[in-house]
């Protein structure tokens, strides 16, 4: 095998790789053993026809295709290394030359890592965020955890926003019952937005044993077509009402959180909360530090290095509708879009993660950035802890490219601190607020 390259405009270059015709052959033999058996050549039972006769029935090319993916799957990892290039997207692949008794041919365009022309990463204006912690927050948080803890007892009195409603209902359009619109003993919160139009709303007030008519108007897009934009009268009866029961902010409680007393649960809410939103803040600072070191810099980012990206995020996306039990199909067919619309919705993000990427690789190649073994051994530290594993079982499936990447990341994380470490904190203007408050 041989490889050509040449570089084209916007950090873009094709490789031109020739395999031997010899290889040719042997690949073409092996497309032939794979799909001998779904081929079918009258006088011989499936996968026992020779070659030569299915060449002769279904064409002399009949396993070109076959061959040609074998050979490109091969070889072109091969070139990739072989180019010297540092490619930063999937190729796109053109076959030049396929013929039996010559030279195999391919192209594949790719996008090459652009250079970075950095501009000011010392002295970046960052906006200074309150992360202190009020008595008040401490209070909420204290009673979210308690509603957490509530259980929900039966009562006669009118129900409220925040109630369960335990329900038997039937809808009707023109005095007809519809299809789907009857329900017994369904349980209700009322303010959870789970029913359409304003239904929960019209139960506020209601007490068990009450018959209420509830009017809707299905909204227009509504999934059940035949029910789109129709007015319903549904005719609603309260079993009973469900109101939530808080536990008392006592030893008990701070004890069942695992604390000795009140004072000490308070302490640990503060610090938790204070954490929290140190965190947040530094995230937040960080991300409009280094946005605004990428503003400053110049790159020149191909469209095919946006492309794979995008795909990249997409993928991650599947990954995690896929631990929520759904398909990218089911979320294009509930969101109605396409993977292409959500390609160009992806795209700006998609271009913000790869200038934020570069910037912070050129600042830490300038600044010459290295990682020790020990921090090494401290990221491996924390990977353990996180899949609840020994570091020494994590290293036996570190191989040498995973702990590059994993020093790669390193190195831009100290890029990050480096930014921040040399920033100049400033209190949002007034103006600034407003645009805020109007946005």
């Amino acid at each position: 095998m041989s490889v050509q390259v040449e570089n084209l405009e916007h950090n873009m270059a094709k490789l031109t790789i020739t395999v031997d015709s010899a290889e040719l052959d042997k690949a073409i033999e092996k497309a032939y053993n794979r799909e001998k058996n779904r081929i079918q050549v009258r006088g011989f039972r499936k996968g026992k026809a020779p070659r030569k006769l299915i060449e002769a029935e279904y064409g002399k090319d009949v396993f070109y295709e076959g061959a040609a993916n074998i050979l490109i799957q091969s070889e072109y990892p091969k070139a990739y290394d072989e180019s010297g290039l540092e490619i930063v997207s999937s190729p796109e692949i053109d076959i030049t030359q396929l013929e039996a008794g010559k030279d195999f041919i391919f192209t594949a365009d790719v996008a090459v890592k652009p250079e970075v022309k950095l501009g000011a990463y010392e002295g970046v204006e960052v906006t200074s965020i309150d992360t202190s912690v009020s008595d008040e927050d401490v209070d909420k948080e204290i009673e979210a955890a308690r509603r957490q803890n509530s259980r929900s007892v039966e009562s006669d009195k009118a129900a409220e926003k925040g109630d369960t409603t335990d329900i038997n209902f039937e809808g009707f359009i023109d005095d007809v019952p519809f299809e789907g619109g009857k329900g017994e003993n369904f349980k209700l919160k009322l303010g959870s937005g789970s029913f359409i139009d304003n239904f929960e709303d019209q139960l506020v007030g209601s007490s068990a044993g009450d018959d209420v008519d509830v009017n809707v108007t299905f909204p227009e897009n509504y999934q059940a077509s035949e029910l789109a934009g129709k007015k319903a009268l549904f005719k609603v009866h309260v079993n009973s009402v469900l109101k939530d029961e808080l536990p008392e902010l006592d030893e008990d409680f701070a004890s069942d959180q695992g604390f000795d007393s009140v004072d000490e649960y308070k302490a640990d809410v503060r610090k938790n909360l204070e954490k929290t939103r140190s965190d947040s803040a530094r995230r937040t600072q960080e991300d409009e530090a280094v946005a605004k070191v990428a503003d400053g810099s110049e790159m020149d980012i191909p469209d095919a290095m946006i492309k794979t990206q995008s795909d990249s995020m997409m993928n991650e996306m599947a990954q995690n509708f896929a631990r929520q039990g759904l398909t990218m199909q089911q979320y294009f067919q509930f969101t109605g879009t396409t993977a292409e619309q959500l390609r160009e919705q992806i795209k700006p993000d998609a271009e913000k993660r790869i200038r934020h990427s570069l910037v912070l690789e050129a600042i830490a190649k300038e600044k010459g950035f290295e990682i020790s073994e020990d921090e090494y051994e401290k990221e491996i530290e924390k990977m353990a802890e996180q899949y609840g594993m020994k570091a020494d079982d994590i290293k036996k499936h570190i191989s040498d490219t995973d702990k590059k990447n994993i020093e790669d990341d390193l190195k831009v994380q100290k890029a990050v601190d480096y930014i921040m470490d040399n920033a100049k904190f400033v209190e949002k203007s007034a103006d600034s607020e407003k645009k805020t408050e109007e946005n």
